[in-house]
């Protein structure tokens, strides 16, 4: 269960905590999933650069019982919580999926406490078009486990092993509360904030797969890649929906050496900040930290992991899992979970 924070209405979420790196980062889960989404990638990840701690939200995992209105908006208050908690005042943000909706109104929340953000298979802030039998599809996931398997299968283009997509969907139910996931659809789908983040300065990347067809490149090029005036797109061959998954040492490249690229870590709480709207409020540097090209660039990988002499120097991703046991480092009790 999460904690109360002590502003009214926010909560300080449970989180697994990876790293002791000076560059602080906050990975947000996506529909599906609890903070487990991650596990894939927890044991390669740069554990000296970086710290990450990884959360549930409100309806997931540790956190599935904590009431609330399960809306981005609510999340963003929480991640604000957590971060204060561990006295983090600068920070990057990860978020995957749906978690790309709530890593932006944490920016719109705090601008100036926001370092970079990499959103993976992001959905933008103008929500995602779903009309008709999709529509219907997806509002009944939340009680019917058939349709969260169809909706796992199309997003990754039905090309993933049956036995995949079933333990997907087994994860899901298995840490997600119906009635939270029900609710949160409402709001990263319907809500549409574009409005309030057209012409941030955050340096942005977005990491999607080529095999997913619903939060597509295309989808990113005509979103985020307009409204955000230091973005770029990263496409991954081999992935889908779910790049920690299908392609995770691809996908810890394509966010790192991203976030790396700001000050090659930078201190924990540097002073080169910048406002929504672009102005400067630090002592130096670029505004909102270095960039790594125009605005709004494409950089395309070939899919071909590479090493890293600052790889992760210890080899688990402990936590507590949903049921109290620890997350492990592989798909077994603690392994991976649907988004």
């Amino acid at each position: 269960m999460a904690a109360a924070a002590a502003d009214s209405g926010a909560v300080v979420l449970p989180c697994t905590r990876v790293g002791e790196g000076a560059h602080h980062v906050i990975a947000v889960h996506g529909w599906f999933a609890d903070r487990r989404a991650f596990s894939p990638v927890c044991d390669v990840l740069d554990r000296v650069t970086f710290s990450y701690a990884v959360p549930d939200l409100r309806g997931y995992g540790e956190a599935r019982g904590t009431p609330g209105a399960w809306t981005t908006s609510e999340a963003a208050g929480d991640i604000l919580a957590l971060a204060d908690a561990l006295g983090w005042e600068r920070f990057s943000l990860v978020g995957h999926s749906m978690g790309g909706a709530v890593i932006q109104r944490v920016l719109l929340a705090a601008p100036l406490r926001v370092r970079r953000m990499v959103g993976i298979a992001p959905v933008p802030a103008s929500g995602v078009p779903l009309e008709g039998e999709r529509w219907e599809l997806f509002a009944g996931a939340a009680q019917r486990p058939a349709a969260r398997r169809a909706i796992i299968d199309l997003s990754t283009g039905g090309r993933r092993p049956d036995a995949w997509l079933d333990l997907m969907v087994e994860r899901s139910l298995e840490c997600s509360d119906p009635a939270a996931f029900r609710a949160w659809l409402d709001s990263w789908a319907l809500e549409d904030f574009h409005e309030d983040v057209r012409g941030s300065q955050v340096p942005v990347r977005l990491v999607v797969g080529e095999g997913d067809p619903t939060l597509s490149a295309e989808v990113v090029r005509t979103t985020w890649l307009k409204w955000y005036a230091a973005a770029e797109l990263v496409e991954l061959p081999a992935a889908g929906h779910y790049p920690m998954d299908e392609t995770p040492l691809e996908t810890v490249r394509a966010v790192e050496d991203f976030l790396r690229a700001d000050g090659d870590g930078g201190t924990a709480d540097g002073d080169d900040r910048t406002s929504l709207d672009g102005t400067a409020v630090g002592t130096g540097g670029t505004a909102g930290g270095a960039s790594t090209g125009a605005a709004a660039d494409d950089v395309r990988t070939d899919g071909t992991p590479g090493t890293d002499s600052r790889a992760a120097t210890d080899s688990t991703c402990a936590g507590p899992s949903p049921d109290g046991t620890n997350d492990g480092r592989d798909g077994a009790a603690g392994g991976r979970g649907a988004r």
